[in-house]
């Protein structure tokens, strides 16, 4: 056998013992007649001892062995005399008798350590030594355990798991397709997968009350911290349940897995906050309540009081109150007009004041108000002596509050307030069940087409479908989306409203979705659903900056895997058997 023991296993109780250990030369450290090899595996790392003294010839091997060289060593386990703490095995060293060389390393891109001196784009194209390194691999070792946890809570609740097809057809809303060519029918293209919408609802029709999975998707969007291409959900759908039975079981599911993974107790009942309430007080329905900078509405303070037109033409005025910040130099002050300018965010310009400790009050418009209006911004926002009130406004209040939320995440940041170490969980409710597309310059979907509208908003879908509320959800934590779901439409009727309103003809409706459509002739059950996406979860419990360091083999920001060069040109055989001829055209 290869090894007996694990390099993270032996402990000070198996002093005298022989083993043999495998695994990969992390260093060498050579001190007169000993040489010291520190062995990792994934389960940790053990110190071999070889004395020139007692084996020259040993020794001598031992010294030229390089870093990352996989090695098999046999030799007796030793307490050491110089123990490390910061190792589970630092209590014991292996007396080293025989080594065996099972392959050699080039001199690796970077080192494998936690505080490697490689850079994004060399680790990416080197990803299978990025995670020989201790604190990525723990990252799958949580994503794993994350995994396993899910499975036996859902099947505990009598959920069966379920896998849908990877190659479907393209169907319209949401992000672009990923489509793949068929051969064997010339001209027409499988879609991946978005997600298995459609799919686990046929399920629900087909009787399988309670279903999930652990389901690859796929969008082709452009990426961020917390996108990929290809991205996992925990996918779940349930028959004859209404919206609190779907969020009373994920709740609970949530409460699991945060007390198993960190230890952490969630309140016995999240709090639920409507979409107009989220938007409304913190620009965002994803808010981040790790710290408090609500947004005060101001337009009955600021429009129409002075002399400063920008407020006085605006449709929203809106502050928050930054506690302890009145000491920011005119610097700081600049710095942040400067990143509400950013293109991605689009503000036009920043207006401060500041109540000063000593009770006086400076502001980037003090000229065109008086001191009794300053003095009514810190009574409307509840700031005190020391306090700095930062204020945006615009001719659009969403688009506005949008600012204003990324100003508040900035603000968050700089003062150190969103704690990795502290979650804050919540459900938002009452989504608008449309939304309006510039791009496509008409109403769509919020979430997708088969999402219920509230019972109650039912007659206004008619002439006011702007006004409809859906019955979604979204589980947010710490200002990220992590999953989301809503009840399914399953009467005919109501779906080919829905349909109608999104613009659809009967014969489009039919060729997209008519599966789907007679499916629900058949005694289609009330039905509802949520999805987690695993990645996003993941790398929240494990304190990540991007979902990127929890994937195994992820893409860059463009898209791209640098390890296998991919996307790539395919030769012109396989362009031939596809009966395709690539044609680019200049944008």
């Amino acid at each position: 056998m290869y090894r007996t023991n694990t390099c993270g296993e032996l402990r000070l109780t198996d002093a005298g013992k022989n083993v043999t250990l495998s695994g990969w030369v992390q260093k060498i450290r050579k001190m007169g007649g000993m040489t010291f090899v520190d062995l990792r595996d994934r389960y940790g790392i053990t110190q071999l001892v070889f004395n020139d003294d007692e084996n020259a010839d040993l020794c001598a091997k031992a010294n030229k062995l390089g870093r990352e060289y996989c090695i098999q060593i046999k030799g007796v386990v030793n307490e050491r005399q110089s123990k490390n703490s910061s190792l589970s095995t630092g209590d014991i060293e292996i007396i080293v008798n025989e080594l065996n060389v099972l392959s050699e390393s080039e001199t690796p891109p970077f080192t494998i350590d936690d505080n490697t001196d490689g850079g994004d784009d060399i680790r990416m194209k080197y990803r299978y030594l990025d995670l020989r390194r201790s604190c990525v691999r723990k990252n799958l070792e949580l994503r794993h355990r994350m995994t396993i946890l899910i499975r036996n809570f859902l099947d505990a609740q009598n959920f069966i798991e379920v896998e849908t097809p990877i190659l479907i057809g393209s169907t319209p809303e949401g992000a672009r397709d990923f489509v793949v060519p068929s051969r064997m029918n010339p001209g027409q293209f499988y879609a991946l997968p978005q997600s298995p919408q459609t799919l686990k609802q046929l399920l629900m029709v087909s009787g399988f009350d309670r279903y999930f999975q652990i389901a690859k998707c796929f969008r082709d969007e452009d990426l961020r911290a917390d996108r990929q291409p290809e991205f996992t959900q925990v996918d779940c759908e349930m028959s004859f349940v209404n919206q609190d039975d779907v969020i009373n079981l994920f709740e609970d599911m949530a409460r699991h897995l945060f007390k198993e993974i960190r230890g952490v107790e969630l309140p016995a009942k999240l709090q639920q906050m409507t979409w107009h309430e989220a938007m409304r007080r913190f620009g965002s329905d994803k808010p981040d309540l790790r710290f408090g900078m609500e947004f005060v509405e101001l337009m009955d303070v600021l429009r129409g009081t002075g002399s400063f037109n920008v407020f006085n033409d605006a449709t929203y005025i809106g502050g928050i109150c930054i506690p302890g910040c009145a000491k920011y130099t005119r610097k700081q002050l600049d710095q942040l007009t400067d990143f509400v300018k950013r293109p991605q965010i689009g503000a036009k310009g920043l207006v401060w004041v500041k109540f000063n400790e000593d009770g006086t009050v400076k502001s980037s418009i003090d000229k065109f108000y008086n001191a009794e209006t300053l003095l009514s911004i810190k009574d409307k926002v509840g700031a005190n002596n020391g306090d700095l009130v930062l204020i945006l406004s615009g001719d659009n209040a969403n688009k506005a509050r949008i600012q204003l939320c990324s100003l508040r995440l900035e603000m968050g940041d700089r003062l150190g307030l969103r704690d990795r170490n502290k979650f804050e969980c919540l459900w938002i409710i009452d989504f608008p069940l449309f939304e309006w597309s510039d791009e496509e310059q008409r109403l769509m979907s919020t979430h997708h087409p088969f999402t219920m509208p509230n019972p109650d908003d039912i007659p206004l879908l008619e002439e006011h479908p702007e006004r409809v509320r859906a019955k979604a959800y979204d589980f947010v934590c710490n200002g990220i989306e992590v999953g989301g779901g809503s009840l399914r439409i399953h009467d005919c009727k109501l779906q080919e409203k829905m349909f109608k309103i999104l613009g659809f003809t009967p014969e489009r409706a039919n060729a997209q979705f008519g599966f789907l459509i007679n499916a629900f002739k058949y005694g289609a059950p009330p039905h509802a659903g949520l999805a987690f996406g695993l990645d996003r979860f993941v790398s929240i419990l494990a304190g990540l900056d991007s979902i990127r360091d929890c994937i195994a083999f992820p893409k860059n920001n463009s898209g791209r895997d640098v390890m296998l060069d991919a996307p790539s040109m395919l030769d012109a055989k396989q362009l031939d058997e596809l009966q395709i001829k690539i044609d680019l055209h200049q944008k």
